[in-house]
């Protein structure tokens, strides 16, 4: 539990200060962003299998999931990125992206995360 408190503590702080080293210049991209911010816990194809997968004390989201990712509306995945899992009931793990990415860039995300899953999500 200490070790999962830790790494909660480790991720909170990294994420936080990512606003500090960014620009919109390093990420002009939803790949690029998806790149930056996602893959250390989702995995470089998305399967929720990221480095930093093992260390989380839920199993990050399988982007790749027709089936998971078909049950939400792009407006609950813009949310979960925009204010974090616990913003649509899910695990505090999932932090918050709305100091790093715009809300232009979240969308462009959604539409890439729609692409890995091969799904168009459900309609609210």
């Amino acid at each position: 539990m200490k070790k999962i408190n830790f790494v909660s503590i480790v991720l909170v702080a990294a994420f936080t200060a990512l606003p500090l080293f960014s620009t919109s210049a390093s990420a002009e991209s939803a790949k690029d962003n998806y790149g930056l911010y996602c893959v250390q816990c989702h995995g470089l194809a998305g399967t929720g299998g990221g480095i930093n997968a093992p260390h989380l004390g839920v199993a990050p989201r399988n982007h790749t999931s027709a089936k998971d990712m078909g049950e939400l509306s792009d407006a609950n995945v813009a949310t979960a990125i925009r204010d974090g899992g616990l913003s649509v009931g899910k695990s505090s793990q999932m932090p918050s992206f709305k100091t790093v990415l715009t809300d232009a860039e979240i969308a462009d995300i959604v539409k890439l995360l729609r692409e890995k899953c091969k799904c168009e999500g459900k309609k609210k």
